[in-house]
């Protein structure tokens, strides 16, 4: 007669080789609903009106919490493209970009927007931004002025495309700074050559200098050092031209004074070239470019009203005060 089944013990078996995988199985049920309720909630979340969630980048912006107005501005640009919402969102977007100190990119979104909307209203303030987003990352002379000069291209551009344009004034004042920054650089390399007596090279850089940033504050030293340079090669008449400059344009400059001294030493006095390349550059100087000054970094210039929008504003294709707001 057969032994009688063990019931217990074969209820402890499938209990133990059995129970894990159910209690498993549920886990990734349950894991799954989890999961299907988060997206559930982010696809609401990511449904919301483009005028609530343009507000609601506003008003994050405003209360400093740039990270959630980039996330709205992003959620606008690619929920609703195309569309006016999405043309007020990449504006706003590259200048919240700017504020974070995200450069490149508010730069491509910027981009974006003056090759989505070449004729806007705010195209001009596009290529503002651009122009801020490199002047941020300008060095000091001792580095490589690659940004100060794509700084100066892109606000060249505002003011070349948009006189007009109330981001004019602060345009000019970066530009020359920048230009300060490059024509520095160059100084900085011709000093370098020109204290290892490599006076061809010296030469080479501080005419570059004054051919290229004649208006800029490095010019009188750069006029200086050509007589330096010039006087220690022997080449006599370049170093009088460029005396006679310094005397004509800047004549209680402590350049000139220096300059005038060295001269004098071998009986020597200014004497201009009337066929040489330094008077062709001063003679072709306006008056207002003699000027040079103060240099300052100028001042940034927030979006205004008419940039921002509002719900409202864009939802009726018009501006705040009653201006026009639609890209055109």
């Amino acid at each position: 007669m057969p032994d009688r089944l063990n019931l217990p013990v074969i209820w402890r078996s499938v209990c133990h080789k059995v129970l894990p995988a159910v209690m498993l199985g549920c886990a990734l049920i349950i894991g799954g609903c989890s999961g299907k309720n988060k997206s559930s909630d982010d696809f609401v979340e990511m449904k919301e009106p483009p005028d609530v969630l343009y507000n609601q980048a506003l008003a994050n912006m405003d209360a400093g919490r740039l990270k959630e107005a980039s996330k709205k501005f992003t959620a606008i640009d690619r929920q609703y493209p195309y569309s006016e919402w999405a043309r007020k969102a990449l504006i706003m977007g590259a200048y919240n970009y700017y504020k974070q100190k995200k450069y490149t990119d508010s730069i491509n979104m910027a981009r974006r927007y003056i090759a989505l909307y070449p004729t806007s209203n705010e195209t001009a303030y596009a290529f503002y931004v651009i122009g801020l987003d490199y002047f941020r990352q300008i060095p000091d002379v001792s580095h490589d002025q690659g940004d100060s000069a794509k700084a100066a291209e892109a606000l060249q551009e505002v003011v070349n495309r948009f006189p007009k344009s109330e981001y004019v004034g602060d345009a000019k004042a970066k530009i020359r700074f920048a230009r300060e920054q490059m024509a520095g650089k160059d100084m900085q390399v011709g000093r370098y050559y020109l204290e290892r007596r490599q006076y061809l090279a010296a030469i080479k850089r501080f005419r570059y200098v004054v051919e290229n940033y004649s208006n800029t504050n490095q010019v009188e030293e750069a006029l200086y050092r050509l007589v330096e340079a010039n006087y220690a090669m022997g080449i006599v008449s370049e170093a009088q031209a460029a005396a006679h400059a310094l005397g004509q344009n800047y004549p209680e400059s402590v350049w000139y004074k220096m300059a005038y001294k060295l001269l004098q030493k071998k009986g020597l006095s200014p004497k201009e070239d009337k066929t040489g390349w330094i008077a062709k550059i001063f003679g072709s100087r306006k008056a207002d470019e003699k000027e040079a000054g103060p240099v300052t970094r100028g001042q940034d210039i927030a979006p205004d009203a008419a940039v921002r929008g509002s719900a409202k504003a864009v939802a009726t294709g018009g501006r705040q005060n009653g201006k026009a707001g639609k890209g055109r």
